[in-house]
């Protein structure tokens, strides 16, 4: 057997609008830069205009008899901080200002602490500070590749004898440039000590991690830290990291004895908050002249700093998305004097998807094949190749053809550069996609009281994909009431533990520890029934929930209101904890699957002046169960863009001699806007996984990733001319 599913399906699966909606379209939403306290400061950071060296003098003197200046802390005043025990990808996050290196252009290197933001910002540009400069390593050529804990290379079968045997052989270098994350919301944080207790109001996308990190650096209990964030202006990963700043605001409203509030700037956010890194990646694939794969070779290389932890993760979907005998995968890092990276939405995958599915369309060309053909005949949909265990769902070949129907791949003209509207090429192409399975633990408490409510609370974190709604409507098909009988409360670390938001993973690890809750909670209740009760003496599984009423799943007529069970008992609310379980029976013997997808694009280009537009987008996913549909596909729609915008558009220039963000402000890093972005059909296939109770697969990554090779695969049909580096620009496509 595998994971016994509940009842879901009530509401579960409903568009219902987001329950917090109300709160952000009139403003009453909280979020960190709201966050206003008796006695507050605020903070500003000052970076370095050097990329390497060392600092030899700070003068603040002068700033400290600027109206309203109250502080500056430098690496000569800043608290000694213990070295953090949590790690990131197998490495510790920075401990900022404890000494005067200086690893990267714009690293933070002082504090200016003032009544007014006005008066901290221009004391920071009057700071002086002397340094010590030293040649940056900037360039990865010549320098040494590190491995990474989070990408061990894999090998399976003898890609050499595959190379050698196959019919048909492609092999090239495919690019990928720096992009920012760059949420909405400016980051930044409020910080106030009581005691030896700190309360921090945060942008972080995990208040557990945050917290662990603050007490181990400032050697007080994790009891004696609260992280809250019940609203945050997006993340797309750049909020799960423990930023320099936060740990700065923290140590200086300590030595002040006052809360300090600081927010980055958006040239900040370029510097501060992480980047998708620059990576290469060298493919080589062959195949027997009907399309059998016979070997796939990924080597993978990022950026990263000389401090911060490499994410890597760009071969990681590689081993499993075809079903080829002969696979091998490297990957590598190259520390440079450069700002520090981070995950950023379907981090590694988007970009080795890149590679591996515009090599597939290469592949497919030389082979004179469909390029959906090719990827219909060697993607891996019973089991995973990677460990011969089956799947526990797995609908890449329905997201295919699906896609394909609903796009009209069959009227495709295969032919590169053969079909045109007027002076315009037009271009159709394809990528199939997966994103790995990820399932955190996360621990949740649901209360129901005599009124007939309930209430459920986690420490989780909602980043705008929907988490307050979703997990209201799986509490209410739960415990049989209506969603606006149930409050979800989060963002508070004093709540129970909960998983960071980010790798898809929340929705499933925290709607898996609800179910596990009310399961408890029945136990509880049924404890309450009398020995009159048409419930007395059955197991918890024997039960659900019905309007408001404990059922008899084999008599629904035999029923007892739960305000009844808990009036007769005296009690006035009834709470259980619990937390996501691992899987039981066969389905421990299963390879938790990841979701999948399949995009098609068609472009436009005008060859006289290179311009190209998307005209047509469908995209198909497997995401198991969709808790809420409206929600799953404004999920969609948003990655699609950020596929467009890692397509087209994104690429944060480092200046090769300084080390400095050349193009820091959105005014010079373009982004996709409306007139970019076409009509998205969005489609779902699949059935609930049977890997949890809950059935579901993240979706908030798998969004993204295809996008940008489907694009770059249509680029060629239209013109055939093959784009290998990101972004495919004007230049590319003049003819």
């Amino acid at each position: 057997m595998t994971a016994t599913q509940p009842d879901l399906g009530t509401w579960v699966g409903k568009g219902i609008d987001r329950v917090e909606g109300p709160h952000k379209v009139t403003g009453t939403a909280p979020y960190a830069s709201d966050v206003t306290l008796p006695g507050m400061l605020h903070a500003v950071v000052v970076t370095s205009t050097i990329a390497a060296g060392s600092i030899v003098k700070i003068d603040s003197s002068a700033l400290l008899t600027l109206p309203g200046v109250r502080a500056v802390f430098t690496h000569e005043n800043f608290p000694r901080l213990n070295t953090p025990t949590q790690v990131l990808f197998g490495e510790a996050p920075v401990v900022p200002m404890q000494d005067a290196r200086i690893a990267f252009h714009g690293q933070e290197v002082a504090l200016v602490v003032a009544d007014t933001p006005q008066e901290a910002t221009e004391a920071a540009r009057l700071l002086e500070i002397t340094y010590a400069a030293e040649p940056p390593l900037l360039d990865p050529a010549g320098q040494r590749r590190e491995t990474l804990p989070s990408s061990p290379d894999t090998s399976r079968g003898d890609t050499d004898a595959g190379w050698a045997a196959a019919d048909v052989r492609v092999g090239a270098t495919y690019r990928t440039p720096e992009n920012t994350n760059n949420p909405l919301g400016l980051m930044g944080c409020v910080a106030v000590w009581d005691g030896d207790h700190l309360e921090i109001h945060d942008s972080t996308q995990g208040t557990i991690a945050l917290r662990t990190i603050l007490a181990g650096m400032f050697g007080v209990p994790e009891s004696g830290v609260r992280v809250r964030v019940p609203y945050l202006g997006g993340g797309f990963g750049a909020g799960l990291n423990q930023w320099p700043y936060k740990i700065l605001a923290a140590g200086a409203a300590r030595e002040l004895g006052v809360p300090v509030k600081l927010m980055l700037t958006r040239p900040q956010m370029f510097r501060l908050v992480g980047h998708r890194p620059n990576s290469e990646h060298q493919v080589r694939l062959g195949a027997a002249r009907d399309g059998d794969l016979t070997m796939i070779e990924h080597r993978a290389t990022s950026l990263s700093s000389m401090d911060f932890p490499a994410v890597g993760l760009l071969t990681s979907g590689t081993p499993h998305l075809y079903d080829c005998a002969n696979v091998a995968t490297v990957e590598r890092t190259v520390r440079l004097n450069r700002r520090y990276p981070t995950s950023m939405r379907a981090p590694g995958e988007a970009e080795g998807n890149w590679a591996v599915e515009t090599a597939m369309d290469e592949l497919a060309h030389e082979l004179g094949m469909d390029p959906l053909d090719l990827r219909l005949r060697n993607l891996a949909t019973e089991r995973d190749p990677a460990t011969g265990k089956p799947w526990s769902s797995n609908a890449v070949i329905e997201c295919c053809r699906v896609g394909a129907e609903l796009f009209g791949w069959s009227r495709r003209d295969p032919r590169p550069a053969s079909t045109r509207e007027g002076d315009l090429l037009i271009g159709q192409g394809m990528a199939a996609c997966g994103f790995f399975a990820y399932m955190p633990m996360s621990q949740a408490r649901v209360t129901i009281y005599a009124d007939g409510t309930a209430a459920v609370r986690s420490a989780a974190t909602d980043i705008g994909t929907g988490t307050y709604t979703i997990i209201t409507q799986v509490a209410a098909d739960l415990l049989g009431l209506h969603p606006q009988q149930v409050d979800f409360q989060l963002g508070d670390s004093d709540m129970p533990a909960s998983a960071h938001s980010g790798g898809s993973g929340l929705a499933s690890s925290l709607s898996n520890a609800v179910i596990d809750a009310v399961s408890h909670l029945r136990g509880e209740l049924l404890a309450l029934a009398g020995p009159d009760s048409p419930l007395h003496g059955l197991a918890p599984d024997d039960v659900v929930c019905r309007d408001g009423a404990l059922c008899r799943r084999d008599d629904p007529s035999a029923r007892e209101p739960i305000a009844d069970l808990l009036a007769g008992s005296g009690l006035v609310e009834l709470a259980a904890d619990g937390r996501l379980r691992p899987p039981e029976g066969a389905a421990r013997d299963m390879v938790h699957a990841a979701a999948y997808g399949a995009r098609f694009v068609e472009v436009a280009i005008d060859p006289m002046i290179g311009r190209l537009r998307v005209r047509r987008v469908v995209t198909v996913t497997d995401g198991g169960r969709i808790l809420n549909k409206k929600l799953a596909r404004s999920q969609i729609l948003g990655a699609t863009v950020g596929g467009i915008g890692q397509a087209l558009f994104e690429d944060t220039l480092t200046d090769p001699g300084t080390g400095r963000v050349a193009n820091g402000t959105f005014g010079d890093y373009l982004v996709a806007v409306n007139a970019d972005v076409p009509d998205v059909e969005v489609a779902f296939v699949g059935e609930p996984d049977r890997y949890t109770p809950s059935g579901t697969k993240g979706i908030g990554e798998i969004g993204l990733v295809g996008v940008a090779a489907a694009i770059g695969n249509a680029v060629f049909h239209a013109t055939g001319r093959r784009a290998r580096d990101l972004p495919i620009t004007v230049d590319q496509l003049m003819m």
